[in-house]
């Protein structure tokens, strides 16, 4: 499947790293959702056909952590990767999520993995 068919839901608290990931995911081919915290990001989850998740760790209020756990209730299969500016996330928190990456890894690391969450074809 190319990756204009998939649509990539990107929550985060940081306008300016929220809007560059939209940038590279689209540039990329992805359809992109963004919202800048948890909240907004649940609306959006249980409302569009979202196929994967790009979660920020840390945010106030809601923290990834949290945002994850509900979303695994809702649509438990649907992939998650969570970034985080820490180099190490708490134990729960990966064993909730799909895949988890530091900020700092970059664009293209960024791209490997959500590609590795992303079936590779429909056929």
């Amino acid at each position: 499947m190319p990756a204009g068919e998939h649509l990539i839901l990107c929550v985060d608290d940081e306008m300016v790293g929220l809007e560059v990931r939209r940038i590279l995911l689209e540039r990329a081919g992805y359809r992109v959702l963004t919202a800048g915290d948890g909240s907004k990001g649940l609306e959006l989850f249980a409302s569009e056909p979202v196929e994967a998740v790009v979660l920020d760790y840390a945010m106030p209020g809601m923290n990834g952590a949290e945002v994850a756990r509900s979303m695994r209730i809702t649509k438990p299969n649907i992939p998650i990767l969570m970034l985080s500016a820490y180099t190490v996330l708490p134990a729960e928190v990966t064993r909730i999520v799909d895949l988890a990456m530091t900020k700092g890894e970059g664009a293209p690391a960024l791209l490997e993995k959500l590609g590795s969450l992303l079936p590779a074809s429909a056929s």
